[in-house]
C-alpha cells in the first residue's frame, strides 16, 4: 500500500507520515528530493528556494520529476508514506506504479494551521497571517505549469480527513483509511491463482508465448505449469524448438513444436509427484489448445478457468463443455469468486 498526504502548510500532513511510520510504513518524502539537490548545490533550504527548486526541475525533468526520483527507491513489498505531494502530475506517477495508492488530503481551518505553524516554530515557516497567504497563494496554484498545483492535488484526493480536533482523533482517522483500505485490497481466489499463474509464465523459456497453469484442490495449490521443452532437453530460447525459433505463423507447423504446453506441464508435474487431479481447478493464461483440452477432461479436471482467449481454442472449449468441464473466463479485475 501507498499512503499519499497532502495539504496546506500546518493542517497535519507530518502527524499522519508520523503515525503511519510508527506502525511499519516507510516515510519518505518529496522535499526529500528537492533538499537533497539544494544541499548538492550549497544552497540553504528555504521554503521559497524549495518552491523555486521544484519549479525549476519540472520545468527541465516534466511535472512529475520529484515523484520519477524518489519512486527509484521504492521496494515492492513495503508499504509506503509519501509526503509533501504537491503537483497533479506526481499523483498520476504515483498511481502508475500498478499498486494500491491513496491520496489522502488532511484539513485544517486557517486560523487552527497558523496556531500550529506558530507553536512549532520552524525554520522558514511564515510569522504572520499575511506570510501564510502570500505562500499559500504560491503553492496552491502557481503562475505556471511546473509550478506547485496544491488545488489541483486537492481534487484528485480519494480521502479528506478533518484535523480540527485532537491528535488522537487524527490517528484514529487514519486507523479507519488503513483498515478499510486492507480490507478492499485483498484479491479474490479466482485472481490470486490467476496471479500465481501469470508469475509462473515469467519462468517460461518459450520463445513464441509465454503460458502458465495452476492446479487447485479446495483453494490449495497442487500443481504448477509453464510451456517450455521436455526436461533435460535444451531450452527453447537457446534453440531446442526449431519452430518456436524460426517464429512461425500461429495454427501452422503445430506437430513440428517440441514444447510442451503450461497446462500439459501442470498435469504431468503432478503425475510425476504422484499427486492426483481429479476434480480439481486449473487457472491458465490462455484458454488451452485441442491437445491440452483432451488432456485435462482425461485426468478428471472438474472447472477451468483461463485469462485469455487462444486463438485456435474454440474447439477446445466446445470440447470442455461437451465433456461436462466447467468453463468460466476471467477478466482483468478478477473473477467471480468471493473473497474470503
Amino acid at each position: 500500500m501507498i499512503v499519499g498526504v497532502a495539504g496546506l502548510n500546518g493542517s497535519g500532513k507530518s502527524a499522519v507520515v508520523h503515525f503511519l511510520a510508527d506502525r511499519g510504513f516507510v516515510a519518505v518524502s518529496l522535499s526529500d528530493v528537492l533538499r537533497e539537490e539544494l544541499r548538492s548545490q550549497g544552497r540553504s533550504e528555504t521554503r521559497e528556494a524549495m518552491i523555486d527548486l521544484g519549479r525549476e526541475l519540472r520545468r527541465h525533468e516534466g511535472d512529475d520529476a520529484l515523484a520519477r526520483r524518489l519512486l527509484a527507491r521504492f521496494e515492492r513489498d513495503c508499504n509506503y508514506v509519501v509526503d509533501s505531494i504537491r503537483h497533479p502530475a506526481e499523483v498520476v506517477a504515483l498511481r502508475a506504479l500498478g499498486r494500491r495508492f491513496r491520496l489522502v488530503w488532511i484539513e485544517a481551518s486557517e486560523s487552527v494551521r497558523f496556531e500550529r505553524i506558530v507553536s512549532r516554530r520552524r525554520e522558514g515557516d511564515p510569522h504572520t497571517l499575511e506570510d501564510l497567504r502570500r505562500l499559500e497563494a504560491m503553492e496552491l496554484e502557481g503562475d505556471d505549469r511546473g509550478s506547485q498545483q496544491l488545488g489541483a492535488v486537492r481534487a484528485l484526493a480519494d480521502e479528506v480527513l478533518e484535523n480540527e480536533g485532537t491528535i488522537e482523533d487524527l490517528h484514529e482517522a487514519v486507523r479507519g483509511l488503513v483498515r478499510r483500505e486492507v480490507a478492499t485490497d485483498r484479491p479474490g481466489w479466482d485472481e490470486y491463482f490467476m496471479q500465481i499463474a501469470h508469475v509462473a509464465a515469467a519462468r517460461s523459456n518459450c520463445m513464441k508465448r509465454k503460458v502458465a497453469a495452476v492446479v487447485t484442490v479446495d483453494r490449495r495449490i497442487i500443481s504448477t505449469g509453464y510451456n517450455g521443452t521436455p526436461r533435460g532437453v535444451r531450452n527453447c530460447n537457446e534453440g531446442g524448438c526449431a519452430r518456436c525459433n524460426d517464429l512461425s505463423p500461429s495454427g501452422v507447423g503445430l506437430s513440428e513444436c517440441v514444447c510442451c504446453h503450461g497446462e500439459e506441464n501442470a498435469i504431468t508435474q503432478a503425475a510425476y509427484h504422484g499427486v492426483s487431479v481429479k476434480g480439481a481447478t486449473l487457472y491458465s493464461t490462455y484458454s488451452p489448445c485441442l491437445l491440452c483440452t483432451k488432456m485435462i477432461i482425461n485426468a478428471g479436471i472438474a472447472e477451468v478457468v483461463f485469462h485469455a482467449e487462444y486463438p485456435l481454442g474454440d474447439l477446445s472449449l466446445a470440447l470442455l463443455r461437451e465433456a461436462g468441464v466447467k468453463v468460466r473466463r476471467l477478466g482483468e479485475r478478477g473473477g467471480a469468486e468471493g473473497k474470503s
